[in-house]
Order: structure tokens, then sequence, then C-alpha cells
């Protein structure tokens, strides 16, 4: 048997066992989310006014019936999340017989934009919409009408509090109980003020995490809720008239009474912001509140989660998806059509030493420092650049605000990078023997074209049997708030606006990596982790120097522009693995264009459907 044919044996069982792995992860992950069949999922989608819809998962017990009606919780993801990514709420509560409908929030995930530029203070979101169907409707006979809740993180917990004031102002006008019995707020307590507060007629939980990085905007500008102003405010506005108000709260005690609807209760979690959701203390939070509002009493205790078992699934899913691009690539070149992509693999570069080791290094840390130091401003850039974006206005010119600061950051560091990769070969390498064979760079038109076709055969495969498993077990692949989702057409529109841009930068890393890292006798996991770093490095400075100064002074080093460097939780993998898939299908075609073209439209399309978008209705 020749090397060829044992190369095509191998990727058929590569394929065959990483597309084998995905589907048993997700059936597996299907059946924790449903709870062994014990809760039914599905998808639902609600017009709602102006034109606008709202999209969600309804998370049915089979125990709620119209003779054993249940209370319901819409739950609410913050800004950049859709509604996988509160899944374990979700899950959680409706193992304990209480109906969820897990939305995604507008402008995010399959919802519509706004009309409002505030949607999550004057409409929750779509919560509002959501509670209004619930309470008014006869066909969700299942639902008991007097226990419905909301719970929400980030700016879903502003969306929550704001829901309890909303519906409150409402029930003052009608003289009827608020439609909103209870409400979670989790990592949000900036609008726990007496406005919002004195017109709120619900049970009201709260949940901060102690070390939250958003904390410096607190009125004591730190994350301790024992004597913070918002969460005594919150305490106070649930105690009768004449009580003494309290100076300090007790964590984890209820206060006032859940059958006038002023109890209150606030918790304090010692984790990050972007963590909170993700711990087992603050979902058992969540799950003891909404059980002692609604007068349940589980046999399951709130300890018993399974929700971090469909995560773990998810994330092998998530890897074996990706792995599986490989050997499908390898097997499509064997295509009549795509066999005059393969060409030799270049002669790899002399192992440098001395100046020219000097010199790699040096381009290293130069490359990282410039990475580091030109992200916040092209964050702050882009909100010069697009400010319709940047604003919250519905538009079709690059709709989506934090990616657009990645693109900025991309195009920038992608320039840069061939400027030094030709500075270094001009005045250092062309004199010590560097050939631009080694490069891997020469082609024409026509490959260029057929490279274009397998990226895009890539793409179809990929995403087609993310459609599948999404279809048939409705979870998809994701861990915590790094995921991969079905996406809607329009998307494809995006990704033809932003995926040019992308490219300078996934270009110009895989010039790097196969053209200059790239040396005889160096093992090739080690030379793609170098390349994984000299990738990622430079974000990775960005996160350290960030909550380095977090710990030392309590706040964070970039305040105004925290949420951009959140972001970078789920960029940093994302940069990190890119050089690992540019390797690989250079060692396949002996050409640089077939990494960047598949991970451009593949990651790019990763990162444009897990983020906020305003597309016009």
């Amino acid at each position: 048997m020749t090397g060829i044919e044992n190369q095509i044996r191998s990727s058929k069982r590569l394929l065959l066992i990483s597309l084998l792995v995905v589907f048993l992860a997700s059936l597996l992950a299907s059946k924790i989310q449903n709870s062994g069949g014990r809760v039914h999922v599905q998808d639902i989608k609600i017009p709602t006014h102006n034109g606008q819809w709202l999209v969600a998962d309804l998370y049915k017990p089979r125990s709620a019936t119209s003779e054993n009606p249940a209370p319901m919780v819409v739950v609410i993801p913050g800004f950049q999340r859709s509604k996988e990514a509160l899944a374990n709420v979700a899950i959680e509560l409706s193992r304990r017989g209480i109906v969820a409908i897990l939305i995604d929030p507008y402008a995010q995930g399959f919802s519509s934009a706004s009309m409002s530029r505030m949607a999550a203070t004057t409409e929750g979101y779509g919560m509002f919409a959501v509670v209004d169907y619930v309470a008014d409707t006869s066909n969700l006979n299942y639902i008991d009408k007097s226990r419905i809740g909301a719970t929400g993180h980030s700016a879903g917990g502003n969306a929550a509090i704001r829901g309890a004031s909303y519906f409150g102002r409402e029930a003052t006008r009608t003289g009827k109980p608020s439609k909103l019995h209870s409400v979670f707020v989790s990592g949000y307590v900036l609008t726990l003020s007496d406005e919002v507060l004195q017109d709120v007629r619900s049970n009201v939980g709260v949940s901060y995490a102690f070390y939250d990085e958003g904390a410096y905007r607190n009125e004591l500008e730190n994350g301790d809720m024992r004597y913070a102003p918002e969460a005594l405010r919150a305490v106070n506005s649930g105690l009768q008239p004449h009580s003494e108000p309290i100076t300090e709260v007790e964590l984890g005690h209820y206060y006032g009474d859940v059958d006038k609807r002023t109890l209150r209760v606030v918790h304090n979690e010692r984790i990050l912001h972007p963590f909170q959701p993700y711990i087992i203390e603050a979902t058992a939070n969540q799950i003891e509140y909404f059980e002692r509002v609604f007068g349940l009493k589980s046999d399951i205790s709130t300890e018993d989660q399974v929700w971090f078992w469909k995560e773990l699934l998810g994330l092998i899913s998530l890897i074996a998806a990706l792995v599986a691009v490989v050997p499908m690539a390898r097997l499509l070149l064997q295509i009549p059509y795509f066999k005059p992509l393969v060409h030799p693999l270049p002669l790899p570069l002399s192992k440098p030493r001395g100046k020219g080791k000097l010199l790699f290094w040096s381009m290293f840390v130069i490359g990282a420092l410039i990475a580091c130091f030109t992200y916040i401003p092209m964050a702050e850039l882009s909100q010069k650049l697009f400010v319709a974006a940047s604003t919250r206005q519905q538009t079709w010119f690059f709709p989506q605000r934090m990616n657009n600061a990645v693109m900025l950051w991309a195009v920038l560091n992608g320039s840069v990078g061939f400027l030094m990769f030709w500075l270094s070969y001009r005045f250092f390498g062309k004199k010590h023997g560097v050939s631009p064979k080694s490069w891997g760079a020469a082609t024409n038109l026509s490959e260029l074209f057929r490279t274009l076709v397998l990226a895009m055969a890539l793409f179809i495969f990929y995403f087609l049997f993310l459609f599948t498993i999404y279809y048939f077990m409705h979870v998809d692949y994701r861990f915590l708030f790094m995921g991969v989702r079905t996406f809607q057409p329009p998307l494809l529109i995006l990704l033809a606006m932003y995926v040019p841009f992308f490219f300078i930068f996934l270009l110009s890393n895989s010039l790097r990596i196969n053209g200059a890292m790239r040396f005889e006798g160096q093992p090739e996991w080690k030379s793609m982790l170098v390349g994984g770093f000299a990738n990622s490095l430079g974000l990775m400075f960005i996160v350290v120097v960030q909550y380095l100064t977090f710990a030392v002074t309590g706040t964070v080093y970039w305040t105004d522009g925290w949420l951009y460097v959140n972001l970078l939780f789920a960029v940093v993998p994302m940069m990190f693995v890119l050089p690992f898939f540019n390797r690989y299908f250079f060692n396949m075609t002996g050409r640089i264009y077939l990494g960047p073209m598949t991970t451009g439209l593949i990651f790019i399309m990763i990162l444009i459907s897990n983020t906020v978008i305003y597309l016009p209705l």
C-alpha cells in the first residue's frame, strides 16, 4: 500500500471517528437537556410589536399539564449572548418541574433587532412581550399564570428588574397583581435605584459576583454586596413602610414576605462576571430562590446539577467537529477537480542561529506587543467609524458593534505582519539563503478559484452537519459562552462583508506560520505551538494586564473598554488554533491559501453568529 493510500485510509478513519464522536456527544447532550425525556424542548417564535419577533427555546416538563399547571420563568441572556448560553438555568429549572422559556434577546441570535436603542431597558430584550403573551393567552394552559418569573444575567439581569418595574406600574394602574410574580437579577446592580425599585411589585432575588470587573461603576466601586447601596435599597424596598431600614445585608438571608411579593435575597458569589452563571453555587442560589417563591418542594437537591455535563459534551463536539474538517479536506483533494491544488511541500528553512535566532524572537515579541497595544485603540476607532452599530441603530453597514473592533484590529495586525515578514526577508533572510519558493505562495487565478471552491465545500460540510445535529437533537457545539451555532441566511451577506477584511490577517498568519516558522528538524507539534502563541500572545497580554491590575487595585485596567476585553475569552482560543489549521492545510497542498480561506469562512461565521447584530427589520 502506497503512502497516499495510507493517508486516504487514515483520513477516512479519522473523519468517521470525528463525526461519530460529534453524534454521540450531541445525543448525550440532548438527553441531558431534556432530562432524559422528562422535558420537551422546542423552538418557538413570537411576533411582537413594531414588526419585531422573538425566538426562544421552550422547556416544558411533562409534569406540566392543564390539570397540574406549573410556574414559568423567562430566562434572559446578557449582552453578546444567545439563548444557548444560559441553557444551564433552563435545564435545572425544568428538571424541577418549572416551565422555562429561554429567549434570544433582541438583536442577538435568531430574534429580530429592536426599534429601541435601549432594548434591555424598554423591552426587557423581548421578555416583556413573552410575559404579556403567556399571561394573556389561553393556549399555554399548562402554565400557572399567577406564578410567572424572570431571570437574567448581566444586561439580562437589567432586563429582569426593568420588567418587575414595568409590570409593577401596570399593576398599579389596573389594581391587579403584577404579571411578574418574581424576578432574579444576576450580574447587574446599576438599576437597583429608588426610581426603578419604587414601582416593583414582585419578589426580587439579587446575585452579584464579588469579583465583577464592572464593579468600578457601582456606587462604592466594588463588588461587596453587604454594604452596597444598590443591595441595601433592593432589600429595604421590600420592608414594611415603618420598618427600620437595614444597614448591612446578610447574604443569603430571605427578607420580606413571599405572599406579599416583598421577599428579597442577595447573594455574592466570589467569581468573575463572565463565569458567574457557570458555577454550581450561583445556579443553586437561583434554583433555591424560585423553589421558595413558587412554593415548590422538589426531590432534587439544589446542588444536584447536571448542566455541566452538557457543557463538557458540547466542548467535545466543538473540538471533534473542527478536527473533522482536516480529513475531509484531504479526501476532497483526491477529486480530479481539486487534485491540481496538491503541490510538493517546499523545503523548510534552516534552523535559525545567532543573529537569525535573535531576529526571530525579536519579531515574535514585537508582533505580540503590537497586537496588545493596538486592540483597545482599534475598539475605540470602531466606535467612530461605525457609528450606527456603535449606537445600536439598525444598519446594513457593518452592523456588528463588537466584531467591528476585532475586524479593525485584524486588518492592522495582518498588515503589520506582512510588513514585518517582508522587512525580515529584505534585510536578513535574502542575504542568508532564504528563497521565496519556501513560502508556498506561488499561485495563479485558476488555482485560487479552485481553492476558494474547496474552502466553500468544507464550510458547507461543517455547517450542514451542525444543522443536521441541531435539527434532530436541538443542541449545537458550545462550551460556556464559546459556541458554534446555526445561523440565519442574512448572515451569509455579512460573511461576504466581513471575511475580506479578516482575510488580510488570516493570510498574513498563514504566510508567517508556514513561511517563517517552519524549520528543518523541528517537530510539527512544537512548530504549531509556537505559531499558536505567536498568533494569540498579544491578546493574552491584554487579559493578563486587565486581571493583574484588577487583582492588585480592585479595578480593571481598561474600564470603558472592559466589555471588549471580556470578548477576548472567546476570541483568544480561536486565535490560538488558527495556525494549526493553516499548517495542516499547508502540508496538504504545499500552498498558504487553503488554510486562511477555510478558517475565514468557518471561524468568521462562528464569530458573527455569536454577537449582537443590528440588522434592519
